[in-house]
């Protein structure tokens, strides 16, 4: 595959994500759709990784492929590292936001259970019994751990939609690219 349309196409294809995952930690400021106080919310909504690990530094990957002449070696002198440089970053903002979802469904929700406002999952081996701990807010549970989990789901997507651009990118550097007649190594039948 040319690795200029292959930037182009994963740099679309990761809008989208981005825009999710910023809704997704939106919402999570909006426990069970309701307004809380500040104080109320879990440690893991504020670190923002929906909103700048998922949305804000994978966008960038977007923006960059987007905007380059990304036609490999031949297009832009600069595009094969500036390419691998961007989808570098989205590996990173896209590992930060699956590291903060996987620490968030392992530590649970805050709320207020019958003992006052605290994590009941934090320290229990045992979770069966722990879904009704929460009294407030409503539904607190279910809320944090279907975002959270959708977070770390497109994070996960993310990250390997990127890695794969910079072995693309890499390829494309070593090898040449396809575009505007210029022809890449063949191996196999395959045009790198």
């Amino acid at each position: 595959m040319c690795p200029g349309a292959f930037a182009k196409c994963l740099g679309i294809s990761l809008l989208p994500l981005s825009v999710v995952c910023v809704l997704c930690n939106i919402l999570l400021f909006f426990p069970g759709g309701t307004p809380v106080d500040t104080k109320e919310l879990s440690e893991e909504v504020w670190y923002f990784g929906g909103i700048l690990g998922s949305g804000v530094l994978v966008t960038l990957v977007f923006l960059g492929l987007k905007n380059n002449d990304c036609c490999g070696c031949c297009g832009n002198a600069s595009c094969g590292r500036s390419s691998i440089l961007f989808a570098a970053v989205g590996v990173l903002g896209a590992g930060y936001s699956v590291v903060v979802s996987v620490l968030a469904i392992k530590r649970g929700p805050f709320c207020q259970t019958s003992e006052g406002w605290k994590y009941p999952f934090e320290n229990s081996r045992q979770t069966n019994y722990l879904w009704k701990e929460c009294l407030q807010p409503l539904d607190v549970v279910h809320w944090n751990l279907s975002l959270f989990s959708v977070l770390l789901a497109l994070g996960l997507i993310q990250a390997v939609l990127c890695a794969v651009q910079v072995v693309n990118g890499l390829l494309g550097a070593l090898c040449g690219d396809c575009c505007g007649g210029s022809r890449g190594v063949s191996v196999n039948g395959w045009t790198a």
